[in-house]
């Protein structure tokens, strides 16, 4: 059981269900790089989930505790600027805090990232 409200009270659309259970399957390499270390508390403690839904709008990882959206942006976000943005205004519209990270700077600086997202979730906690 969920330790926070945080994580229930969210808009959940149960249709995209099936497209979140794929891309957590499919799993591209800078997810499952970042993910191997966020999984299982190792950032600061903090519970993170993969392929979270919100609305009509699925977010590479989400912190309930601190209301986070952490989006890998890759290939997949090239020509979607327009996209990106209605989805980023709709998550911020319910309280959350979005955080980019690049997929480059994933697969070349890992650690460098993993410094970042410290100080930067650390600000939130």
């Amino acid at each position: 059981m969920r330790k926070t409200k945080n994580y229930f009270a969210l808009p959940f659309n149960p249709e995209l269900k099936q497209r979140a259970r794929k891309l957590r399957q499919a799993g591209n390499l800078s997810e499952v790089l970042l993910w191997n270390q966020i999984k299982k508390k190792q950032l600061l403690g903090l519970d993170f989930d993969r392929q979270k839904i919100i609305g009509n709008y699925i977010v590479d990882f989400y912190c309930a505790e601190l209301k986070v959206a952490l989006e890998i942006d890759g290939e997949s976000h090239i020509n979607k600027a327009e996209y990106d943005a209605r989805r980023d205004a709709y998550l911020k519209s319910l309280g959350l805090t979005v955080i980019h990270v690049t997929d480059e700077d994933v697969k070349r600086n890992l650690a460098g990232v993993m410094v970042w997202l410290e100080g930067h979730v650390a600000l939130k906690k």
